[in-house]
């Protein structure tokens, strides 16, 4: 029977997770672990860390990239593309509507109250996901001293994607070399996709537009830091945008749920109005459906190989360092007060003491928390 029968239920969850994903990528995912994996057993828990193990290792958004290889799993390709854009969708009306009233009023609306709330709902979330997927990834006491090596690397502050490739070919190399090379398989990353996107630049009108964040969708590893800088030298360092509207365009991103990425909307429309969001949107997002569609069916033919096999057992269990990492920082940072404090103690109490309850509605209660705290 055709997978096309699941797409209304792919665009659902997926247009409901980008309503309310927030909290970066790392709580994103937690929210996907438990809605796909949990709630709606569309996978197991073991490939589940697989496909977020490849794809920390490809450019673009991990989370949306997540969604998408959710997407394929239930209804096929047609599923890839239609939960990335149901979870993109959220963010970039949000985003665009943010944009305009920027640029008509030079002001935005007033969600401090609301995303105070959010983030330390959004610790217990990370906290959960991160608790079950530790648990299929640590198989062993050497992996779990991989992730402690990789956790306290991350915390020092070296580069994730340099920890994710260490790791995966180190700890690879050395369960490897405790068997014999018996058949050895070739595996080769489908990274060029230049020509699949060619013939789309000629049908933009803001085709100058569009090729600045396709480029930037293709090359970009990291946070929402990382975007500035890469903006910065696309747009900022050739004339096209201010420094002050390119720290209100990642401001923007920041606050609203979904992808970081839906930055390139509010970019986009500054620069040429509705028709430059558009071509925006479209550029900096079409290399992770493409790197996606690519990378989607190699995951499992790398589980055959003995090798391969080990390295994406040792790239999982960094993954899930690489999120305890996010989890320790964002605790740093978000629980400053009492306010904070509670929040994260009620959501907590909700994440590990109530079975079932789901992690949209805690990030739902953090921001109401979070609203009626800003009155005290």
């Amino acid at each position: 029977m055709s997978k096309t029968k699941n797409l209304p239920e792919v665009a659902a969850v997926f247009f409901k997770l980008g309503l309310v994903a927030f909290g970066g990528p790392a709580a994103h995912v937690a929210m996907m672990q438990d809605e796909i994996v949990d709630k709606r057993n569309w996978m197991s828990t073991e490939h589940f860390l697989d496909l977020m193990g490849a794809t920390n290792l490809i450019p673009g958004p991990n989370s949306t990239e997540m969604t998408m290889h959710c997407g394929y799993e239930r209804a096929g390709w047609m599923g890839l593309f239609t939960a990335g854009a149901c979870f993109i969708f959220p963010a970039v009306v949000i985003t665009g509507i943010f944009a305009y009233l920027y640029v008509t009023y030079g002001s935005l609306p007033q969600v401090a109250p609301f995303i105070y709330g959010i983030k330390p709902a959004v610790l217990a979330v990370i906290a959960g996901a991160v608790l079950k997927l530790g648990k299929k990834a640590l198989k062993t006491n050497e992996l779990i001293f991989l992730g402690l090596l990789v956790l306290g690397a991350a915390l020092y502050g070296l580069n994730e994607v340099v920890l994710l490739l260490a790791a995966g070919l180190l700890g690879a190399l050395f369960f490897y070399s405790r068997y014999r090379w018996s058949n050895p398989s070739v595996f080769i990353f489908p990274i060029f996709f230049w020509q699949a996107t060619s013939t789309i630049v000629a049908k933009l009108t803001t085709a100058k537009v569009f090729l600045s964040f396709l480029k930037v969708g293709a090359i970009l590893y990291g946070s929402g830091y990382v975007l500035f800088a890469y903006l910065d030298a696309e747009l900022v360092a050739k004339g096209l945008l201010s420094r002050p509207e390119l720290v209100d365009a990642i401001a923007v991103g920041q606050l609203t749920p979904g992808p970081v990425l839906s930055t390139a909307t509010f970019i986009g429309y500054q620069l040429n109005g509705i028709s430059g969001a558009i071509a925006a949107t479209i550029g900096i997002f079409l290399p992770s459906f493409l790197f996606v569609w690519l990378l989607n069916p190699l995951v499992a033919k790398m589980r055959s190989s003995k090798f391969l096999s080990y390295f994406l057992d040792c790239v999982n269990v960094a993954a899930v360092a690489v999120m305890a990492a996010v989890l320790i920082e964002m605790g740093r940072d978000v629980l400053l007060d009492w306010r904070a404090v509670v929040i994260a103690m009620i959501s907590f109490g909700l994440v590990f003491g109530v079975k079932k309850f789901s992690s949209l509605w805690i990030v739902v209660l953090g921001a109401v928390l979070g609203w009626v705290f800003s009155f005290l």
